[in-house]
């Protein structure tokens, strides 16, 4: 008899044989996820018989992740500070670093958020900030999984998606109170480093940001301060070192403000006023 805790021990023992990063945890929210339970559930329920027609939705599931699939692409969608987000391989999964780039934010009234992705930064100052977004991207693809998730969460009237190469085909009448971008930051020389998760589920085109990793958020850097009100932030995620390339340089109408780190104590924000 297959009970709940014999397919979590055999799940989780295939996943850490296939190279899984917390095998543990993902055999667990695999087994929530195909039975219709609450994680904690499965701890209450560990005697409890499982049914040939739950194995053939469970097996499926987890040698998809035993392919190095990202977990998230299997559950379909991902928490991003607490707003359920859906995801696929149109766009960048959400990751728990970026969350805080809301918490920086404070309060604006009226945002661009470059490189959208999910619309996860979106949704979430529309939520939280009360924030009315013009969100763009350069894939069609993203900007089809945002206009999904944003009429998940019913804002149509708080997120405009704009199909643009960073800012050129936003409005140019508009001044924002800031700007946002989680562009992509990975040096090209990185990519072999790089987890199957990553390198085979997200799009190269949200990964890879030149030799240094720097080449696109340089080229918002120098075209942003035309659309931000005076002393209005740019707020950036990098890797952390790249603080430093960039304090170093100088970009049309800014000024560099200050760092931010991540939870995990390394610099991961970069932020820059506009001084014009």
């Amino acid at each position: 008899m297959q009970t709940i805790l014999s397919i979590l021990n055999k799940t989780t023992d295939f996943l850490q044989k296939s190279g899984v990063p917390n095998a543990k945890l993902d055999s667990q929210l695999l087994l929530a996820h195909g039975l219709g339970l609450k994680r904690m559930d499965l701890f209450l329920n560990f005697d409890r018989p499982l049914l040939e027609k739950e194995l053939a939705i469970l097996r499926p599931m987890v040698a998809r992740r035993a392919k190095r699939e990202p977990l998230q692409h299997i559950l379909g969608s991902v928490s991003f500070r607490g707003h359920e987000i859906k995801c696929d391989k149109r766009a960048l999964i959400p990751r728990q670093e970026t969350e805080l780039i809301i918490d920086i934010l404070k309060n604006s009234q009226l945002i661009a958020d470059i490189g959208t992705g999910t619309g996860a930064l979106a949704i979430a100052a529309a939520l939280e900030r009360d924030a009315k977004v013009y969100a763009c991207d350069i894939s069609e693809d993203a900007l089809e999984l945002a206009k999904e998730n944003i009429a998940l969460h019913k804002l149509e009237n708080k997120i405009t998606l704009i199909h643009s190469d960073l800012l050129f085909a936003m409005p140019n009448d508009i001044k924002f109170d800031a700007i946002l971008a989680n562009l992509p930051y990975i040096p090209l020389s990185d990519a072999a480093a790089l987890q199957p998760e990553v390198l085979n589920g997200d799009p190269h085109l949200a990964l890879f940001g030149g030799a240094d990793g720097l080449e696109l958020i340089r080229k918002l850097l120098n075209t942003c301060a035309n659309y931000l009100k005076p002393n209005a932030p740019v707020i950036l995620e990098i890797a952390s070192g790249q603080e430093k390339l960039l304090q170093s340089e100088n970009f049309t109408g800014l000024k560099f403000a200050e760092t931010h780190k991540d939870y995990n104590g390394q610099v991961r924000f970069t932020i820059f006023n506009c001084c014009a």
